[in-house]
């Protein structure tokens, strides 16, 4: 099934906190000289203008990148959201005017060094389609296919480092699955990579099956955060919550997140909330 595109939720508050995240984890990485390869297994198009027919149905972005937008001058106080307000404005044609969201391979990528490198994958062939017209160097490889599979062909690599995101779009069951049984060997191939992974908390809480089989499978070192938007409703489907993995997480992540997502909860209103902590310890 290929039908899922990002672009129907560009800059919703899933994107402010995987991408939040995946700001903090790269600021840590960065405090180090030695190179960096980054592997995004679910890159999509890399660049999402809002005025794009398929981000205006359902202008999710309203309830999530937006209003931290109109307030990044009183969140100038909380060092790593204004710093990643300041990056996503240098992503807009005209700094001033939020125009578009930057996907996971700009967050990636736009603070990559000399002898950096990045691997994009995707699958879906529209969704290719756009990515391979960003203008992005040529240290970056955009790959047309399966992501968990390529991961797991690529590693380990030449770089002294490795830090990855996992972003399915769980349309299919089996993948919450897939994505630990990738994880698992990953890691055994991969030991000190920095992998983030995204999920959905849903009604359903299929996510467990994800979280208790990277546990059952004896991997260590897994640190969550949960933002959840607003309490699940009997009967609704929708997503309520976001959810982020980060394997090996750099140390003082857990501290500067929870300073960044406080804001952050606070400027998209009532009842959100924000929770963190180790799923599997040393």
């Amino acid at each position: 099934m290929l039908s899922y595109q990002h672009a129907y939720h560009a800059g919703n508050f899933a994107d402010v906190h995987k991408h939040l995240t995946l700001h903090a984890v790269i600021d840590h990485l960065l405090r180090k000289d030695s190179s960096i390869t980054y592997i995004d297994t679910h890159a999509g198009r890399g660049l999402y203008p809002l005025d794009a027919s398929e981000t205006l149905r359902l202008q999710e972005y309203r309830e999530g990148v937006i209003p931290l937008w109109k307030a990044r001058q009183a969140l100038a106080n909380e060092p790593l959201l204004s710093d990643w307000l300041a990056a996503l404005a240098n992503a807009q044609p005209a700094p001033s005017r939020l125009t578009h969201y930057p996907g996971s391979p700009w967050w990636m990528g736009h603070r990559r060094r000399k002898g950096d490198r990045q691997w994009l994958f995707e699958l879906h062939p529209g969704e290719h389609e756009h990515l391979a017209q960003q203008p992005f160097s040529e240290a970056v490889e955009r790959i047309h296919g399966d992501g968990l599979k390529g991961l797991l062909q690529r590693v380990p690599v030449k770089t002294p480092r490795l830090c990855v995101l996992i972003d399915p779009s769980y349309e299919r069951k089996a993948e919450y699955h897939e994505v630990a049984e990738t994880l698992l060997t990953a890691m055994h191939k991969a030991r000190h990579a920095v992998v983030l992974v995204w999920y959905p908390l849903l009604p359903a809480g299929r996510h467990r099956e994800l979280l208790e089989g990277l546990r059952d499978g004896g991997l260590r070192k897994v640190w969550y955060g949960e933002f959840i938007r607003q309490s699940p409703r009997e009967g609704e489907r929708g997503m309520f919550g976001s959810g982020m993995l980060v394997v090996n997480p750099p140390w003082g992540l857990d501290e500067r997140l929870a300073a960044a997502m406080a804001p952050v909860v606070d400027s998209l209103g009532a009842p959100g909330s924000y929770r963190s902590g180790w799923w599997v310890g040393e």
